[in-house]
């Protein structure tokens, strides 16, 4: 009986692929992305309803998006675990032409063909899409995975991944960060001794994280990101000029227009990609709309990588000042650095190489695959659980943001600082503030902001049955516990009664 696989998974915010280990060589794993049919090894994180009401997922949903923008779901990665209210959900409603609102637990639900979705549900229906591909590649049911998420996501945003596997009867064994699976892809094997930087810019999001690698062990000593950076923003960035020329030349606004806008989405992420290899790119789109009088208008407009350069210079800045930020993290200089890995397929451009080059005054190596280093470095750490391998990895990883309470007045006591090291645990001792108080209400949030107004609310965590007294006479010892995939559980216990409770942090309607 052929032992059960357990596959690794980049669920990425514009493509997702999975990889396995088949065998290895002299005790080095060999690793095998799985095809999808057309011998194409990523399927669009793209989820759709067409006209019949049939669910289309990866390139089916692709093919039909610009004739049905309104009822196909991309980038949805960026909205898992968000509340409705973060400045990131307002961004990404001004972006999409699928409708966004609120659900019923802080969170963010999307209209589909007047059918109602949650995050974990649209992320549920790729993951299932993935499962099914390697399903069929490998001939046997495949019901257990490790699945990477960005470094920089919150325990709301872990939380989601792992619901939505639960909900497909997929066993999510580990989340893993992305950044710690790609230099997992670089090292496994290698047996180095190196302190190497990972600079993961994708289709939705940007991390980066300090990493040193001691044979099999891989300890991360500091990382950071931006959940809200990625090509999408590049092509965010060209397709304002676009519409702006548009509008000076025609006074026509195609903002409005959701299938003028689709095809103009299309051309310009296929643009941004040709200026990777080419100095200068036509961009042209025939009949984009009619004047009043009907006559047709196009789209004519030359792009020349310099002015891709000008109009997403801002971007590639705030990759480089976070890049900053996590070498001071880290205590380290940039002559600490062995090697720079780029990761993601928006770090094909050349300017973020250049850059790069002269921020640690030597050139990225080229040592992973961009697009396929995260989806290997799963599948290594996949086979590395189960029982039967000699290839034990050790991640030690650490906490993207702080973790902490709200004070009275609005402050946030923090109780695990940014890049704290997980798995962890830390105690905190909570007192009554009024006579008879019988109930001990806390509000857990998480963030790098001293006011808990700007951080993201994980949940709230109530403790009952306190002993009544004077307040401050009874005494509640709160632990805190964060497991190796950056996930919060919290136990209770009253030492008076010997009292306990336990729970992992559920997010709250508010």
């Amino acid at each position: 009986m052929p032992k059960e696989p357990i596959i690794g998974i980049d669920l990425g915010t514009t493509n997702s692929c999975a990889a396995i280990v088949e065998g290895d060589n002299a005790g080095v794993p060999i690793v095998k992305l799985i095809p999808y049919k057309g011998g194409e090894y990523t399927v669009p994180s793209i989820f759709a309803i067409d006209d019949k009401g049939h669910e289309l997922i990866g390139y089916e949903a692709k093919r039909q998006w610009q004739l049905n923008p309104k009822n196909t779901v991309y980038g949805a990665k960026r909205l898992m675990g968000r509340s409705f209210r973060s400045d990131i959900v307002e961004t990404m409603q001004r972006v999409v032409a699928y409708s966004v609102r609120p659900g019923q637990k802080n969170d963010v639900v999307i209209d589909v063909a007047n059918k109602e979705f949650s995050m974990p549900e649209i992320s549920a229906r790729i993951l299932n899409k993935i499962r099914d591909v390697a399903s069929n590649y490998l001939r046997v049911p495949v019901r257990r995975a490790v699945v990477t998420v960005p470094a920089y996501f919150n325990d709301r945003q872990r939380q989601a991944v792992k619901d939505a596997g639960k909900s497909i009867d997929l066993e999510v064994l580990r989340i893993i960060n992305e950044p710690t699976a790609a230099a997992l892809a670089y090292g496994v094997g290698k047996k180095l001794n190196e302190t190497v930087v990972i600079f993961d810019l994708g289709g939705g999001t940007f991390d980066v994280s300090i990493i040193e690698i001691r044979d099999r062990v891989f300890e991360v000593k500091a990382t950071g990101g931006d959940i809200f950076l990625g090509g999408i923003d590049f092509d965010n960035a060209m397709i304002h000029h676009i519409l702006k020329d548009f509008t000076a030349k025609t006074g026509i606004d195609l903002a409005s227009d959701p299938v003028a806008m689709q095809r103009i989405k299309d051309l310009a992420e296929r643009t941004k990609c040709d200026l990777s290899a080419r100095e200068e790119v036509p961009f042209n789109i025939p009949f984009i709309t009619m004047t009043a009088q009907g006559q047709p208008l196009n789209i004519e407009l030359k792009f020349t990588r310099k002015l891709l350069e000008q109009l997403t210079s801002g971007l590639v800045d705030r990759t480089l000042q976070m890049v900053a930020r996590v070498l001071v993290d880290s205590g380290l200089s940039t002559k600490d650095i062995d090697e720079v890995m780029l990761v993601g397929g928006q770090t094909r451009m050349p300017v973020v190489q250049e850059r790069l080059t002269k921020f640690f005054g030597k050139p990225p190596s080229k040592g992973v695959h961009p697009d396929e280093a995260v989806a290997i470095g799963a599948a290594l750490y996949a086979h590395s659980l189960q029982d039967d391998t000699n290839l034990r990895l050790q991640l030690l990883d650490v906490i993207p943001m702080a973790i902490g309470l709200e004070k009275a007045g609005g402050a946030f006591h923090v109780v695990f600082p940014r890049n704290a090291p997980i798995p962890n645990a830390k105690q905190v001792t909570a007192t009554t503030s009024f006579d008879q108080q019988t109930e001990l209400m806390m509000r857990i949030f998480q963030g790098d902001n001293d006011q808990v107004i700007r951080n993201e609310l994980l949940g709230e965590f109530t403790f009952s049955g306190i002993r009544a007294d004077k307040a401050g006479k009874a005494q509640v010892e709160i632990t805190f516990d964060v497991n190796i995939e950056g996930i919060l559980t919290m136990h209770a216990r009253d030492p008076s009664s010997g009292r306990e409770m336990k729970t992992t942090v559920r997010v709250t309607q508010s």
